[in-house]
């Protein structure tokens, strides 16, 4: 682009839906605590809880290896990818 004709910023907010604290269910509560927290906090304290656990397969790191706690999240299942791991986390809150 030539110079001063820059698009200008968005000043878009976030939607309120996900900035809503939601209450996670027992199991859900067992990986991220019982308190209420948005949905962007509550895939954040996942992800912290993943790493921390070693959990995403260094061959393939779309994809979560699920401990006893993430089974109880991910419906039973032994590994999920980081895209199902969301629709499945989101069935765990109130």
């Amino acid at each position: 682009m030539a110079e001063g004709t820059e698009k200008p910023k968005s000043k878009r907010k976030a939607s309120g839906g996900f900035m809503k604290p939601v209450q996670p269910d027992e199991a859900l509560a067992a990986v991220i605590g019982a308190e209420p927290v948005p949905r962007t906090q509550m895939i954040a304290r996942i992800w912290e809880y993943i790493r921390s656990h070693n959990l995403q397969d260094p061959n393939q790191k779309t994809r979560i290896n699920a401990d006893e706690k993430l089974k109880a999240v991910f419906d039973g299942r032994d590994s999920v990818t980081m895209f199902e791991m969301t629709s499945l986390i989101f069935k765990h809150v109130k």
